[in-house]
């Protein structure tokens, strides 16, 4: 029996196909993966299948029968919950209370033992007696007094999975669940996923990291471009056929990065007790330091929240810090603006694409400029020089591969990858001292991530320095030649890349450092 399925599903906005005929079916009480590019359609899909879109055509069946959902609380109502990557909870109530939101127990009374009559008050205890029954049923590891705002990522993704099981949900879709998990909390959720499949439950993973779809799925769905390329067992495919599937050609999954020790090198970068305060006056970064060499790259690695984003605007100009020091060979850089921090040979990736680094309305020649157009061979006089620009857009497309459909618009046509690219393609071809890589392949697909490192690894080749900061582990392992892990605004431990391993890495992001 099939717990859901679409039968030539197609969503459409205007003359854009987001979802083009589709096809497929989910078998009950299985898990299945559903990966492909960004701007595949995959979170389209989901969307109609959750009640959030409207179909243009097609049908949906759950449990063999055709439904029609106009709303979420339609999909819950006949059996589907959604738990998205970003939590919606509220951090100052209990779990327990959380987990009843929406649908609280009222105090009753029975008279005579006959006649049950429904108070307008909250039955705290019975709310508190349901929700620890069901964390038993389903063994999770988590306190239901305890307040949200207390616990770790992983136990709030937990309690997500447990609002959707109170309300009686069969099929559980999860929108890249592990996006913001320790490595330590990335088994613990596969291992629930597991413990679910054996509950009956139906599961619907939507991810990139093809790990966990080997690891955890019974078959994986490939979609591109809109359309279903590929549906086999996982037990029968590889990471290496499905990125092909989902790319269209061979991809290299493992980064290939030769040994060069970076010790005998000069220090171009070096970091000497930063410390900041954000808006509220809390203090966000507490005494950081660090160096990096010419030809290395120096990875951050940490839980997002825990001072990374403050460390890379601080570094980027964006921020300004309280105390320390920053020197670019012998230059102090320290809270200088983003355009003399360029001047004088800082690159930067920033963390938002839109919202640091691009700007969606202006054409592609002036977003690869952005930053640097008063250099003289952009600007004369105080006149852009508009016909070298396009040269130099020309030439950057070209060279970086960015795929445009039209040269003459503007970055807001590209996909997610593609504009990442223009990015890539402006800072590095500042010809940088040090490069500020802050999430540079967040939210692109295999293929360019692919080209990401390649050039980040080119770039160490040419013996410049490289922060790297980044939520994926693998790619911080993959990359760099040391790495320090952030906690809670400080610096917990540092490890040789080549030496690194998750487990190790896992503990420092949770704090542990024995």
């Amino acid at each position: 029996m099939n717990a859901i399925a679409a039968v030539n599903l197609t969503k459409k906005y205007g003359d854009f196909v987001a979802n083009d005929n589709i096809n497929l079916s989910i078998a009950k009480g299985e898990i299945t993966a559903i990966v492909g590019e960004n701007g595949a359609g995959k979170t389209t899909l989901m969307n109609m299948f959750y009640g959030l879109q409207r179909p243009t055509c097609g049908e949906i069946y759950v449990n063999d029968q055709k439904v029609n959902f106009s709303t979420p609380l339609d999909a819950i109502n006949c059996g589907l919950g959604m738990v998205h990557q970003h939590f919606k909870l509220v951090p100052s109530l209990t779990i327990f209370e959380n987990i009843l939101l929406g649908a609280e127990i009222n105090q009753r009374v029975v008279l005579k033992g006959r006649f049950e009559i429904h108070l307008p008050f909250i039955d705290r205890r019975r709310e508190r007696k349901a929700v620890d029954r069901l964390i038993h049923d389903y063994k999770f590891e988590l306190d239901p007094d305890e307040r949200v705002e207390n616990i770790s990522i992983g136990a709030k993704q937990r309690v997500e999975i447990l609002k959707m099981l109170y309300r009686n949900v069969d099929i559980l879709i999860f929108d890249e669940p592990t996006a913001v998990l320790t490595p330590q909390e990335v088994d613990e959720l596969l291992v629930n996923f597991k413990e679910l499949k054996k509950q009956g439950k139906t599961i619907i993973l939507i991810t990139h990291k093809l790990r966990e779809v080997m690891e955890v799925s019974d078959r994986v769905i490939v979609i591109k471009k809109g359309r279903v390329v590929g549906s086999k067992p996982t037990n029968q495919t590889s990471p290496e056929e499905i990125a092909a599937m989902m790319v269209g050609r061979e991809v290299m999954l493992q980064v290939n990065k030769e040994k060069k020790p970076a010790l005998g090198n000069k220090v171009a970068y070096r970091v000497s007790g930063l410390s900041t305060n954000n808006y509220s006056g809390k203090k966000v970064l507490n005494n950081i330091s660090f160096e990096i060499r010419e030809g290395e790259i120096l990875g951050v690695a940490g839980v997002e929240g825990n001072g990374q984003s403050e460390l890379v605007k601080v570094l980027s100009g964006l921020m300004v810090s309280t105390e320390g020091k920053v020197q670019l060979y012998d230059e102090d850089i320290t809270n200088k603006w983003p355009n003399e921090l360029r001047k004088s040979g800082v690159g930067i990736i920033p963390e938002d694409r839109y919202a640091q680094g691009l700007c969606k309305e202006m054409s592609l020649s002036d977003n690869l400029i952005a930053g640097y157009h008063s250099d003289g061979k952009f600007c004369r006089y105080g006149i852009l020089d508009k016909k070298n620009a396009r040269k130099n857009r020309d030439t950057l497309l070209e060279k970086y591969d960015i795929r445009v459909a039209d040269p003459e618009g503007a970055v807001s046509q590209l996909s997610g990858g593609n504009a990442q690219k223009v990015i890539i393609a402006r800072e590095f071809d500042s010809d940088p001292k040090v490069l500020i890589a802050s999430q540079p392949t967040r939210g692109v697909d295999i293929g360019s991530i692919e080209f990401i490192h390649n050039k980040l690894l080119e770039l160490r080749r040419l013996n410049k320095a490289i922060l790297l900061v980044s939520s994926e582990l693998s790619e911080i392992m993959g990359l760099s030649d040391r790495i320090i892990v952030m906690y809670k605004g400080k610096i917990v431990g540092e490890v040789e890349g080549d030496k690194a391993d998750s487990s190790r890495l896992g503990l420092l992001m949770a704090g542990i450092t024995k």
